[in-house]
């Protein structure tokens, strides 16, 4: 009888810990999104510190908002982050670098367009996620278009989480607009790089030569309605407008031959920068010293580019919106292969992707001190927001969460869903080209496209002599050979998906 008394005593304190430990993990007072520790078995682990390497330029006000995130996910993950920012033109560079040497990060800003995910996740860069999914990311896959997963798989398996933002591809003509109204341009009748020489010619004839009329870098291509490969920056793709069955060579086609001779053109003519074909960047945006260049846009983005240049922008699309697997993959964060801590690397994202105030924290700073509040979703920037906490809002999770702007219609959200369903669904889009059987082909070609791209692409050399000599060394290193390997997978990953 004493036996089982003390055994009634023992279970009645265990009940009475147990509660007191409950009443403690729900006193998230700073939780104002109602969501509970993602994963919910975070409590029983060591604390963390996750490494995460985010693309953009260096924030001085990262480490004060840092703080204050890391407060939050210790009572959410029991878990810290130590955040690195490296530059635009600095991330595809770097990051490489950082995974050969065997670093132990757990997380990395990875892309179509920088530290590109299809390649990387085949090297074996990047952890296979699906059981991190649906254990930890729940929260992720309920609030995500299912579309941009299935974008991104590989084989059947996801190697990172996209941001759940704009889903389609839309080039548009970006335009300072105090040209425009000077000199009372109807920029509605502009779509193709053709149609802009009217108005650039205006621009060179009147205004100071420091106003560059088309304001592009070396990186600049004309648009061209493919469904590229391994992105604009490798030659092989799909015509939209031809056999949408069929990879060819982009730099065959006629519609590069005529862009090429107008860009040739607009080089000679001054419409461009004579030092285009080696410029990294441009600071068009904050001297305010030019008329046009060009952009992807989502809804209402030019709201958001004339309040970051404290200026007036204005577009007109290049295209109309599509859906490629590209696109899908156009922001994603992936979890590294080498990472230590996988599980509260997911617990993360999935905060990221779930959670309203971590989300517009790492966004927008910290509130009284980078922004205000207006209502309950709706801020005002103050001005330490401008001088030291400017982040790519599109590259850090859940676009869905984050405040408006008193500017912002209020529709932005809804229109962002109607862009995504409206858009035309490009022929490969879940299709990822696996370039392993022609690595090194795919390797020599995108160093012979770095060698030729710039000069070419920009106008500042002639086409016509040039341009054979890129497509002779080309094919030289090998692009027929990744042309029908390509064609192979598709036509396989066509067959196997009932395309």
């Amino acid at each position: 009888m004493k036996t089982r008394k003390i055994a009634l005593l023992m279970v009645a304190l265990l009940l009475a810990l147990s509660t007191v430990l409950a009443g403690c993990g729900g006193s998230n007072t700073n939780d104002t999104s109602g969501n509970t520790a993602s994963g919910g078995e975070s409590g029983d682990k060591d604390t963390v510190k996750l490494k995460v390497y985010l693309i953009g330029g260096p924030q001085r006000d990262l480490p004060m908002v840092q703080e204050e995130m890391n407060k939050y996910l210790m009572e959410k993950i029991n878990a810290t982050v130590d955040i690195t920012m490296i530059d635009w033109g600095d991330y595809s560079k770097r990051m490489p670098v950082i995974t050969a040497s065997g670093e132990n990060y757990d997380i990395a800003f990875t892309s179509s367009w920088a530290y590109d995910y299809l390649p990387n996740a085949t090297r074996g860069a990047f952890l296979p996620i699906n059981d991190l999914l649906d254990k930890y990311g729940q929260g992720i896959k309920e609030q995500l278009d299912p579309r941009f997963l299935t974008g991104s798989q590989i084989d059947g398996q996801n190697y990172a989480v996209p941001v759940n933002k704009e889903l389609a591809s839309q080039w548009v003509w970006r335009f300072n607009k105090q040209y425009v109204d000077k000199y009372n341009m109807d920029i509605t009748k502009i779509r193709t790089l053709e149609d802009l020489e009217p108005y650039l010619q205006q621009i060179k004839d009147n205004e100071p030569a420091d106003i560059t009329p088309l304001a592009v870098p070396k990186g600049f291509k004309p648009y061209l309605a493919f469904d590229f490969l391994l992105g604009d920056e490798f030659p092989v793709g799909i015509n939209m407008n031809g056999d949408t069955d069929k990879y060819v060579n982009v730099l065959e086609s006629e519609e590069l031959k005529s862009s090429l001779k107008t860009i040739r053109k607009y080089y000679q003519a001054g419409y461009l920068r004579k030092d285009v074909a080696t410029l990294e960047g441009i600071d068009n945006i904050k001297t305010g010293k030019w008329f046009v260049d060009r952009e992807q846009t989502q809804p209402y983005a030019e709201l958001g580019w004339s309040r970051s240049a404290g200026y007036d922008i204005v577009t007109t699309p290049m295209q109309d919106p599509v859906i490629f697997t590209g696109s899908a993959t156009g922001a994603m964060h992936a979890i590294s292969a080498n990472s230590k801590n996988p599980e509260r690397a997911m617990m993360f994202l999935n905060l990221l992707n779930t959670d309203p105030y971590l989300r517009n924290l790492i966004n927008y700073g910290i509130e009284g001190t980078h922004y205000k509040k207006i209502s309950d979703n709706v801020i005002e920037d103050l001005p330490a927001m401008k001088d030291g906490f400017q982040m790519p809002g599109f590259a850090l999770g859940n676009l869905f969460l984050t405040y408006m702007h008193k500017e912002d219609p209020a529709d932005k959200w809804e229109a962002f869903k109607e862009f995504n369903n409206s858009a035309k669904v490009a022929p490969s889009f879940g299709f990822n080209f696996n370039p392993d059987p022609v690595k090194t082909e795919v390797a020599s070609i995108s160093a012979i496209v770095k060698e030729f791209y710039p000069s070419i692409m920009t106008g500042a050399v002639d086409p016509d002599e040039h341009l054979p000599k890129a497509i002779e060394k080309l094919k030289a290193a090998g692009l027929d050979k990744v042309i029908a390997e390509a064609q192979k997978q598709y036509d396989e990953w066509k067959a196997a998906n009932q395309k």
